[in-house]
């Protein structure tokens, strides 16, 4: 693999910094708020690579291509001390309500995988689990891929 263009300490710093810009104020995992959170993370991380590894004297030296995956944990609410959805369902049935205010069947398994056909020189992929996610009730992954120009 490729050196990243940005240094991979920063790179995570980045990353940590963007999600806690875009979901640092959510109490739990909410799919209407899911399309702006991913804008949010992309469009932070986009700007600060971009700013990082190029100068205004010279040409960029890469293209970059940010993906936000965030997946909804299937927890209940009360494990989260969240007071969201129908308890009445829960307290009659007795199962566990999620988030969204339905049963749930246990937390969803991911599997992530990306190829690809590049310079291994100078193209490279990096990903990234935001740890500030789990306490929310969600997992939030990044990957960012660069392609030297």
């Amino acid at each position: 693999m490729a050196t990243p263009p940005v240094p991979v300490n920063r790179l995570k710093q980045i990353a940590n910094d963007a999600c806690e810009s875009a979901i640092g104020s959510a109490e739990y995992y909410d799919h209407s708020k899911t399309e702006q959170w991913n804008s949010t993370i992309i469009n932070s991380i986009l700007k600060a690579v971009i700013a990082e590894s190029t100068t205004a004297s010279a040409p960029p030296t890469h293209k970059f291509a940010v993906n936000s995956t965030i997946v909804q944990h299937l927890v209940p609410t009360s494990q989260l001390n969240k007071s969201k959805g129908s308890s009445a369902a829960a307290a009659e049935t007795g199962d566990a309500v999620s988030t969204d205010g339905k049963p749930h069947v246990g937390r969803r398994g991911m599997h992530s995988a990306t190829g690809a056909y590049w310079d291994e020189k100078r193209d490279g992929m990096w990903s990234f689990k935001y740890d500030g996610g789990e306490g929310k009730g969600m997992d939030v992954v990044i990957s960012l891929i660069w392609i030297g120009i």
